[in-house]
């Protein structure tokens, strides 16, 4: 059968920040963390959406100890507010798990595209705020979850917002090596100042979840919507099995700095393994330069880990 999330070792007193928590693969990520003991931040775009997701969470897990803040990683001014509000001088688990699929041309507040800015930037810069926190929790970890689509494309360091040409499915697997030279780079950079903080990375293969239809719903595209809607029904694994290759990364004690984790069947479904990544998430260089561009792009330099 595999590692399920009963497997999940206790995770009584630890601090699990968890991005986009209120549906979907967050929400069940959160919501099995909570019910191993962890304290657990539900960082969301929407309060509202986030409580009533820790309503929802309170019911399924009782006892459970959870918090809502608002989050908007399209907007760097929303990443460093929350970052000063969250109160905890010490944070073990920082899952980087929200983002935007395949959505039409836009940009994010401070002008970045918006799958570039929201999945990778926004996520970058949330990182490096709270490193501090990580840094001061022995055994912490950074997770971000990528998805098997990064295999569609490479980025491109000379246009990293797309300005250029835009093509929304380019852009989202682009988003995602993002996340996954992000790792790679942070893993270099921690082994590099001899701590034991892990940066590793995960994806949910084929899941069931909203963040298919979001876009298609967004712009009134009926037809696409409800192709999303029966492909989730027919081809996909609910968001419950979705989650488990980000709470194996999460906790489980094998887990080694730039790892990377998905379902064990053809990256599609399946208990969580070793996944393949594409070649180039593993270029020191192009992960390098995409370090220096997002210190540009978004002002938080990783202090503490400067080389």
């Amino acid at each position: 059968m595999g590692w399920t999330a009963q497997d999940i070792p206790d995770q009584t007193g630890r601090v699990a920040v968890v991005t986009g928590a209120n549906s979907g693969l967050g929400y069940v990520t959160a919501r099995e963390l909570a019910r191993k003991g962890a304290r657990v931040v539900l960082a969301c775009r929407s309060e509202a959406r986030g409580r009533a997701a820790a309503e929802r969470l309170v019911v399924e897990v009782p006892g459970a100890e959870v918090e809502v803040e608002r989050l908007d990683l399209g907007d760097l001014a929303s990443v460093r507010d929350f970052a000063d509000r969250v109160p905890y001088a010490r944070i073990d688990l920082l899952v980087n798990n929200a983002g935007v699929m395949a959505p039409p041309y836009g940009t994010t507040a401070d002008g970045f595209e918006t799958q570039f800015g929201v999945n990778h930037l926004g996520h970058f810069a949330l990182t490096g705020l709270l490193l501090p926190a990580l840094l001061a929790t022995p055994g912490a970890r950074i997770v971000t979850v990528s998805s098997m689509m990064h295999a569609l494309a490479n980025i491109d360091l000379h246009d990293l917002n797309s300005e250029r040409k835009y093509r929304r499915w380019i852009a989202y697997a682009r988003s995602k090596t993002a996340n996954l030279l992000f790792t790679h780079e942070l893993a270099r950079r921690l082994a590099a100042h001899d701590t034991d903080l892990v940066a590793a990375a995960a994806h949910p293969g084929y899941a069931a979840t909203n963040l298919q239809t979001a876009g298609p719903r967004a712009e009134g595209r009926r037809g696409a919507e409800r192709a999303m809607e029966i492909g989730n029904r027919v081809f996909a694994q609910p968001a419950e099995a979705g989650a488990l290759p980000t709470l194996y990364a999460a906790t489980a004690d094998e887990v080694r700095p730039d790892s990377f984790f998905g379902p064990s069947f053809a990256m599609w479904r399946g208990a969580p393994a070793p996944s393949w990544r594409a070649p180039w998430t593993l270029n020191d260089q192009a992960a390098d330069r995409l370090w220096d561009a997002s210190v540009q792009l978004t002002g938080v330099d990783f202090g503490a880990l400067k080389v």
